[in-house]
């Protein structure tokens, strides 16, 4: 029976990591641990990498005829028993260097960009746009990938054609806003605001562009409850915006300008914050987690 040592490590990121299969099939790991503000935390969450695996499987059929997914198996022999539910197997991409994101809501770093200059990666928006404002078209907003321990840069539509061609940031800019136009259609009629998402992208053997990575997780996206839904405020969410406010409140006692780490997570937030995860993967697939495939946590 095949293990996890078996198969050669060829990268690792803040939550997963990739393993070779064959010079075809990559085996995409996702693991409990959560980043935030470009630290991976000391705390782990439960059933975290499973939820970000069935949600992204869910996703992935969701969308298919949509835009092609590197998806090719999540219950296979070639998976492991050890991390069968928070694996998948994968075709191998030339992945292209660029963060994908779609914005319908301004929030987060999108929020603070508008407040400095009126703009987001480039994008003029109106004035006297506040937190959670909801746009009136989604926007492209891109942002560069960094390594471990850095951080994301957001930038600009010509920045990212100078990177990679006019062409393919086209491409990418008008797949993401179809993709997150879809999602958020379908979010919505579950009750769900989808605020904002990213996407990586790939290119298979033909150069055709493939959606890689995870898809519409709690990770990936901002997920806020539908009722009660009202801007001027901060949303609460299902996502990990959760962690992000304790680690900035009085409570966690940590200075995010510092050089210091940020501290372990309290059982009650580690608790909740599963909660809100289990929680974004049944409202949106109307599946019970407890059904998805069984393995060790």
């Amino acid at each position: 029976m095949l293990t996890l040592a078996d198969y050669q490590q060829v990268a690792a990121g803040k939550v997963r990591h990739l393993y070779a299969v064959d010079d075809e099939l990559l085996l995409l790991v996702a693991s409990n641990r959560m980043s935030a503000y470009d630290h991976v935390l000391s705390s782990e969450i439960p059933d975290k990498g499973r939820v970000l695996t069935a949600m992204s499987v869910f996703w992935f059929e969701q969308l298919a005829d949509l835009v092609p997914n590197h998806l090719v198996a999540w219950e296979d022999d070639r998976i492991p028993a050890e991390v069968r539910g928070r694996a998948l197997l994968v075709k191998r991409l030339s992945m292209v260097q660029v963060e994908c994101v779609a914005r319908g809501y301004l929030t987060g770093s999108g929020l603070v960009d508008y407040q400095r200059t009126g703009a987001v990666c480039g994008v003029e928006l109106p004035v006297g746009l506040v937190e959670a404002t909801e746009l009136e078209t989604p926007i492209f907003t891109p942002a560069t990938k960094a390594e471990l321990g850095s951080h994301d840069e957001n930038v600009s539509f010509d920045e990212v054609a100078a990177e990679v061609g006019a062409d393919l940031a086209e491409q990418l800019r008008d797949t993401t806003l179809r993709i997150y136009s879809e999602a958020r259609e379908f979010a919505r009629k579950r009750g769900v605001v989808l605020a904002d998402t990213k996407f990586e992208f790939g290119l298979d053997a033909n150069g055709t562009l493939v959606l890689g990575d995870e898809a519409l997780t709690p990770d990936s996206s901002r997920y806020w409850p539908a009722d009660g839904y009202a801007p001027g405020r901060v949303q609460p969410s299902f996502d990990k915006q959760y962690v992000r406010d304790w680690l900035t409140s009085p409570a966690s006692g940590w200075d995010r300008a510092s050089d210091t780490p940020p501290p372990a997570l309290p059982d009650e937030v580690v608790a909740a914050t599963r909660a809100r995860y289990v929680e974004a993967y049944e409202k949106i697939s109307g599946r019970s987690f407890a059904d998805w495939i069984d393995s060790p946590r």
